[in-house]
């Protein structure tokens, strides 16, 4: 069997490390009971594994008190339950044009239903926020903004402290979907106020895991109620986290293994995942930069984006054509109309090539709108650490066939 080689990282990171699948094979075997709702052995013993995860993740984040860390499906969640459970009506909130839909959806039904109002930050044609606009957005009612750490489509990376800084007091919701487990975040040093994060990314755990850090001072309101294992005795939601955002049993098996995975990550060290990922992306920028008909999307500087690159593909027309300039921070500036189908450059990776990348809008419409590239999308393609420079050196050589058409 051929060897796939696998570049949908911003998806779902694949493969796991090996502990990983060994951690939640041990719970479902060895251990099996529900955590913080009994006494005995193997109770205890689950308790034990959902808390050293938890405390793994206060670690990587630099979090003083885990216990400010409550354990959801995935960041959708997480957002969701601080833009049901923090806003309140009449309040206004910042986005920038670079948003996920887990962000413009909630947000956007709010402001259908005239429960906020929503001001959206610009970006420019690379997608980096414009910081200096901020200030001038904050009105007295705002009272939070929602900041993409680094697109999912072009892996463009936010100053968080500079807009931070420019915002001041005003609480800060940090997606980290795309950032945790391969970029620094350090929720002191940043002045990160509410992170969410996703387990089944770079974290490397399991799909069905994910969380919410909450700063001291600042509360939600439950996006569910129910049983918690504690203070069972009142009919009222417990008040203090993380009980009083993990209401019902847990995926108890996929933290256990989302504990494993940052065990990794930790014994790795941040750091030097990060630089891996950096050559991984300055290879591939290196090996595309001058093909011809090839448009690359976002940054083009590895240290400034995650390991994600976007790209289309244009047929270059005679330099007298009207046509419009195509792909807006794009570094292909000849005139150019479309050349192969985004869906046909991407079947033919995976059937020709068994490389897997994804093709489209990547649930994040506005960030397209943002680079210029809606309706159609990008061919998005996500390396991450159990990449080589093998596969991208087969990538580019793909890439650059289709590219040939």
């Amino acid at each position: 069997m051929r060897r796939f080689i696998y570049l949908d990282n911003a998806a779902t990171s694949f493969p796991k490390p090996p502990q990983v699948t060994e951690a939640m094979i041990h719970y479902m075997r060895e251990v099996g009971a529900n955590p913080g709702r009994s006494g005995h052995r193997l109770s205890l013993e689950a308790s034990g594994i959902v808390e050293r995860a938890r405390e793994g993740l206060a670690t990587l984040f630099n979090i003083p008190d885990a216990t400010r860390i409550a354990f959801t499906m995935n960041a959708t969640e997480s957002l969701n339950t601080v833009i049901y459970g923090f806003l309140n009506a009449g309040d206004n909130v910042i986005i920038s044009s670079m948003e996920h839909n887990s962000v413009i959806r909630p947000l956007r039904h709010l402001e259908e239903s005239s429960f906020i109002t929503l001001t959206i930050a610009p970006c420019d044609n690379k997608g980096f926020l414009d910081i200096d606009a901020l200030p001038g957005l904050i009105q007295k009612n705002t009272a939070l903004m929602v900041l993409n750490h680094a697109s999912n489509v072009c892996g463009t990376i936010q100053d968080v402290r500079a807009v931070k800084n420019a915002i001041g007091g005003l609480p800060l919701l940090l997606d980290v979907a795309q950032t945790a487990g391969c970029y620094p975040i350090d929720v002191e040093a940043d002045g990160i106020d509410f992170l969410a994060f996703t387990g089944h990314k770079a974290l490397l755990g399991p799909q069905g895991t994910g969380g919410l850090y909450i700063r001291e001072g600042l509360t939600v309101r439950p996006l569910k109620r129910g049983g918690t294992g504690s203070i069972s005795e009142k009919m009222q939601q417990p008040d203090f986290l993380p009980d009083a955002l993990e209401s019902g049993t847990r995926n108890n098996v996929g933290i256990a293994g989302l504990g494993s995975g940052v065990d990794f990550i930790l014994g790795e060290g941040v750091s030097k995942i990060r630089e891996h990922e950096e050559i991984l992306c300055s290879a591939l920028l290196k090996a595309l930069y001058h093909v011809p008909g090839l448009t690359i999307y976002g940054p083009l500087r590895a240290q400034d984006q995650t390991a994600t690159i976007s790209i289309t593909f244009d047929r270059i027309l005679p330099i007298d054509s009207d046509q419009a300039v195509g792909g807006c921070g794009s570094i292909n500036l000849a005139w150019m109309e479309e050349g192969t189908p985004l869906p046909e450059a991407g079947d033919i990776l995976n059937s020709q090539y068994d490389i897997f990348v994804r093709v489209g809008l990547h649930c994040a419409p506005l960030a397209h709108k943002t680079l210029g590239t809606l309706p159609e999308g990008t061919v998005r393609i996500s390396m991450g650490y159990f990449n080589t420079i093998q596969d991208v050196e087969n990538t580019a050589k793909a890439i650059r066939k289709i590219a040939e058409r």
